[in-house]
């Protein structure tokens, strides 16, 4: 209680600065991941990715980001353990966002594809067992999350191959690809602005006051998205193509419709990712800022001070500018070859899987999210299309990433601890 009294501004200065590099991290590896597959596929340059993801990051995180925060914050270890010593609390959460910033700045530089909430989850639970003891973590709550990162590649997995193999059936292995293309695009625009559309109004409006109950926000939602698929067909019919085209040439033709849908998927996948991984970074932020303005008194449940979640955003954007290329490149070409088609259901897959997860408030990996859908999308192909090397790697990447961040933590907690008593 005493270094909470006696450091209190300079602990939140100091969680402020090591929030804000962690978000530089989640930028630099998991943004990257999300826009990796459109620059794969071509859709978009280096640039173009770069300029989508600071709009449509920093509005999902500032927007959409409170939920899963609360998950990080409160969710992961039992707050109540560290009621005689907040102290503890607030060392270890400053602890765990320098441990899971380090690591993923170190991953990012290599071109490894770890997960940020491996990351930062590891971390938290390693000081919590040091500090306390492992009665301060909840296990339940910390199984389930556990259990999310097989389950949820498995549901983005199967969403990409069905998306994947009705794309197939329906244009490309047909007489005409170019004309079904023109019948069957508008619905796939559909269900694409309506991932989007839904977690927007859901979550998005509610935090800057516009209340809708759940209906209103369905049929606001099927509305929107209805007028821009209409939208859509009336554009994709004013192309013109020259009928005498061979097959080839028709496939490039549609690939290119598809490589316009990539652009609105990396949008949906761009806001998906800030509503779900800015928690990483500001939850623990939180909870240290909650905790030092309350005087050592430790809530359930605390308001997100105002400036946290631009500093998320900001961080997140920065990141990606910086480092995120040598990521991209991994996922975007590493391990499978994509097509603007096959990015597509990619990509809509994963946004889809992480708009559920943000809006039940559970942390999940948008890298095993990302990587389950492109893994679906190669074995429609089969096996033989995946680069099992690269998902092997991939794989051993995230098995260390949850011992790290614990250890570091834990190292660094000790450090902090010599510091401040």
């Amino acid at each position: 209680m005493d270094i909470i009294a006696n450091y209190g501004t300079t602990l939140v200065l100091v969680a402020a600065l090591f929030g804000f590099l962690m978000a530089w991290g989640i930028g630099a590896n998991d943004v990257a991941n999300a826009m990796g597959t459109s620059v794969g596929t071509k859709s978009l340059t280096i640039r173009q990715a770069i300029i989508i993801a600071m709009i449509f990051e920093f509005a999902g995180a500032y927007l959409a980001g409170g939920e899963v925060t609360a998950t990080i914050r409160n969710g992961i270890i039992d707050t109540n353990a560290f009621t005689d010593t907040p102290d503890l609390l607030v060392l270890g959460m400053i602890a765990s966002l320098l441990a899971a910033g380090l690591w993923l700045i170190l991953a990012s530089y290599f071109g490894w594809p770890v997960s940020t909430t491996h990351s930062i989850i590891g971390a938290i639970v390693g000081f919590a067992v040091v500090s306390v003891g492992p009665e301060a973590v909840q296990w339940s709550k910390f199984g389930g999350i556990v259990g999310s990162w097989v389950v949820t590649p498995a549901i983005s997995g199967i969403i990409a191959y069905f998306m994947f193999i009705s794309v197939q059936k329906l244009i490309f292995n047909t007489d005409n690809p170019l004309a079904n293309a023109k019948r069957y695009v508008p619905f796939y625009m559909f269900l694409t602005a309506l991932v989007i559309c839904l977690v927007t109004i859901k979550k998005g409006l509610t935090h800057v006051g516009l209340h809708l109950s759940d209906g209103e926000g369905i049929l606001l939602s099927i509305a929107i998205s209805v007028t821009l698929s209409i939208g859509g067909w009336f554009y994709i019919r004013g192309q013109q193509y020259n009928p005498q085209d061979d097959n080839k040439m028709h496939f490039a033709n549609v690939e290119k419709v598809f490589g316009i849908l990539m652009v609105i998927t990396a949008c949906a996948m761009a806001f998906a990712h800030g509503s779900n991984d800015v928690a990483n970074a500001i939850g623990p932020l939180s909870a240290v800022v909650s905790t030092v303005e309350s005087a050592g008194q430790i809530t359930g449940n605390s308001h997100i001070a105002w400036w946290i979640l631009p500093l998320g955003g900001i961080g997140i954007v920065i990141g990606l500018a910086t480092m995120g290329e040598k990521v991209m490149a991994t996922v975007g070409t590493g391990i499978t070859h994509l097509t603007p088609s096959r990015g597509f259901a990619a990509q809509l897959a994963t946004a889809a899987t992480v708009v559920i997860a943000s809006g039940t408030g559970l942390p999940i990996s948008t890298t095993q999210t990302l990587v389950g859908a492109v893994m679906g999308v190669g074995l429609a192909r089969g096996i033989a299309a995946l680069n099992l090397g690269v998902l092997r790697n991939i794989v051993v990447s995230w098995v260390i990433t949850l011992p790290a961040g614990a250890i570091l933590a834990i190292a660094i907690f000790y450090v902090l601890q010599a510091c401040f008593s």
